[in-house]
């Protein structure tokens, strides 16, 4: 097992390993708002993937049975992100049958060693209490700061469920 890049012929794959990804993370998925994902993901994937979004997988027997997503994004500069290319980390997902058997360090630490050489700045995730033992081993550290994580949601286009 490796870990590689994936590519425009696994959209299929990546739009499955996402509905699983937030199956699990919401515990279910609204029908209508899981057939909207799957009808406009693979749009998302084809315009972004190796653009701002790049994806890491490890394969058995040709499928993908875990991915991480590395969503860039160049910001103003500050001391923060002295050159302004920052990224996020998303969608860290193996199937339940290959967990354990370190897949997810190994795209872990393909993606860290990418982002190096894409002069990424900073990258940041937020993680589980499952994955911060994984985060911490790659490099990952709590991110302490006087800041407050917000949000704001567009009401027009409803409460995530």
């Amino acid at each position: 097992m490796r870990a590689e890049r994936a590519g425009i012929n696994d959209i299929e794959q990546l739009t499955e390993l996402r509905i699983a990804y937030l199956r699990e993370d919401n515990g279910s998925l609204d029908p209508a708002d899981e057939k909207m994902i799957r009808d406009e993901l693979p749009a998302y994937f084809r315009c972004h993937l190796d653009q701002d979004l790049f994806v890491w997988c490890v394969r058995k027997e040709g499928n993908i049975v875990s991915c991480a997503f590395l969503l860039t994004v160049m910001k103003p500069m500050s001391p923060a992100f002295i050159r302004g290319r920052t990224g996020t980390v998303l969608n860290v997902y193996t199937v339940p049958e290959s967990r354990h058997q370190g897949c997810a360090r190994m795209i872990m630490e393909a993606l860290l060693k990418d982002a190096a050489e894409m002069d990424l700045d900073v990258i940041d995730l937020k993680a589980t209490d499952a994955g911060c033992p994984l985060y911490r081993a790659v490099g990952f550290a709590d991110d302490v700061s006087h800041y407050r994580n917000m949000k704001w949601k567009n009401k027009r286009t409803g409460e995530p469920k």
